[in-house]
Parts: C-alpha cells; structure tokens; sequence
C-alpha cells in the first residue's frame, strides 16, 4: 500500500519538519473513504446532515477544539470532491484504501510527506464518531503522552454478554474485563505504521495492529455517547445528542 500525494484545501502554512530532539507532536488522522453500506443511506454516511450539517464537519469541530494538535489529515477515496468548496484548514489525502487498515496506512506515510515525525504521536479516529468532544479527546492525550505504547478511549461493557450458536444462547460470558473499542486511539506514526504492514488489512482498529506485534495498548475510559453511527437508527440518536448539546 503507498499513499498518494497530498490534496490539501484552504490550507494554513505548510508543516516544516521535525526536530528529533523537540518533543514528540500530536497529529489526527480521520480516515473518511467509507462507503456507508450498513448505514442505509444514499451515499458516503460521513457526508450525511447530522444536526444540520455533515457528520464528518460535528467530527473536524471537535478536534478543531483541541489547540495542542499540530494538525489534522484527512483520508479521502480518489476523486472524492466533498472539501474542495469547503473552508477549512484540514490536510486532504486522497489515499482511501478499500479497508481500514489501507487508508490508515496511507495517510501515515501522508503525514510524513507533510514533515510529520517517525516519532510524533497520531490519534486516529472514525469519521463517524461526530459525538466526540475536545475533552474526550484531550483526556486521551493525557494519559497517553507519557505512556510506551499509547492507548485507546474505551467503555466498560454496561451489559450482559451472550455467546450465540445457531441463534440460541450458547453460554453468558464473563464482562468483567471487557471493553468496548472506541476512537481515537493514539500511537505513534512509525510504530503504527509498522504495526499495519505486519498485521494486514484484516484489523478493524489501531490497538488490534498494536497487539498483533506484542504490545499492550492503555485503556482510557470514554463516554457511551462516542458511539459510531452506523446503522439507520443510529442518526437520529446522534441528531439528539448533538441538537441537546447546541441548545445547552
């Protein structure tokens, strides 16, 4: 997988290189080339209207919020067209891969065409997560930027776990230690990036690359709101919560 050259829009100054010796910054990368398939709707769910604007924008608003980023890329399909009318200081790459893991991949090796460090730390996160918050954010970055492999938001699971065969519950599975993946997770660019090549297109998140290769990524605990529309039903829950926070 190789990335394509950088599309940016509206773009502020452009990213000089790191120094190795300064410390390690903090990058976002959204990877934004889904097709929306489960969602039901006409199109990529990204650009559907949430609250009356595109859910990928509530997402960009959030990060927007979290002043210590260096800056945010954001991984498009190939002649995907949606920010070119748009004012905005987000980094465009139309890198999209046909999975994940792919366009992940790609805006990695993006950022680093950018003047990104081999070192710095990225937090990926679901375009589709439009509920999260510059706190939620910044609360990860705290209890990651210290730490020797990074970690993820995650959430408790609140709820009995069933294990199913041929549509019957088979066995009820112990939830005290299990959580519930959310985004971003943080790690940094060269150690994800090698993590990827090594695990393949078949993980479905960050934390899973990293655990493929030994490593043991930090839960950090996260908000049941921060969850990832993706089934019809999902909107308008997203619609509400975003519509409350508004009108708050």
């Amino acid at each position: 997988m190789t990335a394509s050259p950088l599309k940016p829009y509206s773009m502020t100054a452009s990213v000089t290189p790191a120094d190795t010796a300064s410390p390690a910054r903090l990058w976002a990368l959204i990877p934004c080339a889904g097709t929306g398939s489960r969602a039901g709707s006409d199109g990529p769910k990204q650009y559907q209207p949430v609250a009356g604007k595109p859910m990928v924008l509530h997402t960009l608003a959030a990060f927007a919020g979290v002043l210590r980023l260096s800056g945010v890329l954001v991984v498009v399909s190939s002649g995907d067209t949606f920010f070119e009318n748009l004012n905005t200081t987000v980094l465009i790459a139309p890198c999209g891969g046909s999975t994940r893991a792919a366009s992940v991949l790609n805006g990695l090796a993006a950022l680093l065409d950018r003047g990104a460090h081999p070192g710095d730390w990225v937090l990926v996160h679901d375009a589709a997560r439009c509920l999260i918050t510059p706190e939620q954010i910044n609360t990860l970055i705290d209890a990651c930027q210290h730490d020797a492999v990074g970690g993820l938001l995650a959430l408790k699971l609140p709820d009995t776990l069933k294990r199913e065969v041929n549509g019957r519950v088979a066995e009820t599975v112990e939830r005290a230690d299990k959580w519930l993946a959310q985004t971003p997770q943080m790690f940094r660019i060269a150690e994800l990036q090698q993590a990827l090549q090594v695990a393949g297109d078949a993980v479905t998140d960050e934390a899973s690359a990293l655990e493929f290769i030994g490593k043991a990524p930090l839960l950090v605990e996260g908000s049941a709101q921060n969850f990832k529309v993706t089934y019809p039903q999902d909107f308008a829950l997203a619609q509400a919560v975003l519509r409350a926070r508004l009108s708050g």
